[in-house]
């Protein structure tokens, strides 16, 4: 239960008629006990968002030497690093051990393996061949995770309790579980950056990137930020260290500085080929453009400021493009117009998606199994005989790299003998007998101990989550702020398979829309988050893709505020639970704008006061307690004690105040706070995992 700060209201009012005053609301309402501690004050009488404009600043010598990025994906995942000296002079991260045949290996399975004990033992394709290769006995004791990052994308109540459960059913912190992740590649880069540079300090060197998808909340970026700080990437003193890229903008970022023989047009592909054909189409459609570019003296110099590359300068400055980044887990969508005159990138239209990645077509092939051995068998087999369950997984995997629209013949899907040794032992009978019993009569067994699956079957295993990624694309593309896009670039590590970018192109290509793969299409998003690293200013301006305020009292206006919200206090009447926006959705917030509150104690020597936050998906919210909006976080001030000596007997205290400045246009949301009275910085945070 919430009480109204003892010290009234008239100690809050910045004019002398207010029609808002911010103390809280009174008993009943949906926030804390704890926000009673701080009392805003009278924010600006205009309903325009009160955003202050960043400051041009003179160019600072970067405080790093080299920046370190860390591909954290679902599948697979990987670290790359680049110089300050030489920063486009990407290096990518040493050859794996182990893999699998036919399979780059500059990325590593997302696999984690910790002892009976809970001890880090490996990561990667170690973890998962050591996994492997255990007696399946012993096995049941080890802690094996896998695929774990959609696991923070789909908790809804996420907090640094979250539990992750093992392959064999154990569970411990989600927390741990990343942070052991990140811990390895942390060393792995740093070892690899003292093999190639010894003189290279140790401290104060690093400025750490890790990516995230763009269609995350609030919590989950935080959460990533925490294991990163238990991982000892970087020290909360030394936050700005480590930042944050989304996935699509770290590949909008890279593909910018491509040159046309770096990409492939998928229009060119050969009609029954599942080949691509010839490059041909970028460089010729383009021309005109190039020609016109070339006679402006005015775009030579964009582009050799900008320093993009040859596609981009075919491009007119204006022009919009969509970056679709098709990962393990989900499917985001990014909507950028290229600026002049340094090339920034500003950002049409929110970050949308869902979760529509490559490990979509795994459940499908495990429910498949489900259909023809028995769903029962298939979770006691996943349960017992865990390691023989990832060996089945790889398996399948060679073969879904093989799969593709125009693929001759069928395929076949390696079945461990553990799995046909358990079957038999399980259901009494084999696991041909089993396939000829089931309703399912496109997966035939072979007589080399094979499962084989038609290609059409295999395909239609594709169906669900290539659909998905089409109808992602053809929402956004269905946006008035996206109208004149006629360039998609596919990216990211599903983008490699055939099967879907047949199926984009089929879809989005008859509407003219031109659509791109990069060579190193698996690679785009971890040398883009490098780039970004160096120059995380390219983004110059984003959307909100959340409504974001706190909850104040206003004047109360019979007729426009509902009764139910009436609240009458010495003597005057307030409209209770009024929802102050801060920024709206889908609003336009560029780097560095800053909006602007003022708040004092509600008490004389108060050390910490909070401020809940709320959010919503409306742009039109009213009140706190409307559907849809939901308390979302604290910002929270950390205070010295005021100085000065005591006041004079009877008379009031003077009232401290603490000015707040947020940031929505960055890749997470930012405070800073200064005591207005000594001029000296507050510890200020908002906290998105207290919930």
């Amino acid at each position: 239960m919430l009480a109204v700060p003892e010290m009234g209201l008239q100690g809050l009012y910045s004019g002398s008629s207010p029609e808002r005053s911010p103390v809280p609301s009174p008993p009943g309402s949906p926030r804390t006990q704890e926000s009673c501690g701080i009392a805003p004050l009278t924010p600006s009488q205009s309903p325009v968002l009160h955003l202050q404009k960043p400051e041009a600043r003179a160019p600072q010598q970067a405080p790093f030497s080299v920046v370190v990025a860390i591909d954290f994906g679902t599948t697979s995942s990987g670290y790359a690093f680049s110089f300050a000296s030489d920063p486009e002079a990407i290096h990518m991260m040493r050859k794996w051990e182990g893999g699998d045949p036919g399979v780059a290996h500059q990325k590593t399975p997302t696999c984690l393996l910790l002892t009976p004990e809970g001890a880090f033992h490996s990561f990667g394709y170690t973890a998962r061949d050591y996994y492997h290769d255990l007696d399946p006995e012993e096995a049941r004791d080890w802690l094996y995770f896998e695929k774990f990052k959609m696991k923070i994308h789909s908790a809804t109540d996420l907090t640094l309790k979250t539990q992750l459960e093992a392959v064999n059913g154990k569970k411990m912190p989600a927390l741990e579980v990343f942070a052991h992740a990140l811990r390895f590649f942390k060393e792995h880069a740093l070892q690899e950056l003292r093999d190639q540079c010894p003189s290279l300090p140790e401290k104060d060197t690093v400025r750490w990137v890790l990516t995230v998808p763009a269609i995350w909340k609030q919590p989950a970026k935080q959460f990533m930020r925490e294991a990163a700080y238990l991982a000892g990437l970087v020290s909360r003193e030394d936050a700005e260290q480590l930042l944050i890229a989304l996935e699509p903008e770290a590949a909008s970022v890279y593909c910018r500085k491509l040159r046309l023989h770096q990409l492939v047009d998928l229009s060119s592909r050969a009609p029954g080929s599942g080949r691509l054909g010839e490059r041909r189409s970028i460089d010729s459609s383009f021309r005109q453009a190039r020609e016109q570019l070339r006679r402006s003296r005015h775009s030579r110099t964009f582009l050799v400021e900008s320093g993009v590359g040859e596609l981009w300068a075919e491009m007119q400055a204006g022009d919009r493009y969509v970056v679709a980044d098709c990962g393990g887990g989900t499917v985001d969508l990014t909507v950028h117009q290229l600026e002049q005159p340094h090339g920034t990138l500003k950002e049409l239209y929110k970050a949308s998606g869902g979760p529509c990645g490559a490990v979509g077509v795994d459940l499908a092939f495990e429910q498949l199994l489900g259909r023809i051995f028995g769903e029962d068998f298939i979770a006691t087999f996943k349960r017992q005989r865990p390691a023989a369950w990832v060996d089945l997984t790889i398996a399948f995997e060679a073969c879904k790299r093989t799969a593709g629209p125009h693929h001759a013949g069928a395929l076949n899907i390696s079945l461990p003998f553990s799995f046909i040794d358990f079957y038999r032992k399980q259901r009494g009978h084999n696991v041909e007998t089993a396939l000829r019993r089931s309703s399912v009569n496109f997966v035939k067994w072979s007589s080399q101990g094979m499962l084989r699956m038609s290609c059409e079957a295999m395909n239609d295993l594709f169906q669900p989550m290539v659909s998905g990624i089409i109808q992602h694309i053809e929402a956004l593309l269905a946006r008035p702020e996206v109208q004149g896009v006629k360039l998609l670039f596919l990216v990211g590590g599903f983008a490699e398979s055939a099967v879907l970018q047949h199926a984009v192109q089929a879809a989005l290509g008859a509407r003219g829309l031109r659509v791109v793969v990069p060579h190193d299409v698996g690679l785009t998003i971890l040398k883009g988050a490098v780039l970004f690293g160096q120059a995380p200013g390219v983004v110059r301006v984003r959307r909100s893709p959340l409504t974001y305020g706190v909850g104040v009292l206003n004047r109360f206006v019979a007729g426009r505020h509902p009764p139910d919200k009436l609240l009458v206090r010495d003597g005057r009447r307030w409209c209770t639970d009024v929802f102050e926006r801060f920024v709206a959705a889908e609003q336009s917030v560029a780097l560095g704008e800053e909006v602007l509150r003022s708040y004092c104690p509600a008490r004389p020597g108060q050390r910490r006061v909070l401020i809940n936050l709320y959010c919503c998906a409306a742009e039109d919210a009213r009140f706190i307690t409307d559907p849809g909006v939901r308390k979302c976080g604290a910002l929270s001030l950390e205070l010295e004690p005021a100085e000065g000596g005591p006041h004079a007997a009877g008379a009031p205290p003077s009232r401290r105040e603490i000015r707040t400045a947020m940031q929505f246009g960055d890749t997470e949301i930012k405070v800073t706070a200064v005591d207005v009275s000594t001029n000296r910085s507050v510890r200020a945070a908002i906290d998105f995992l207290s919930n």
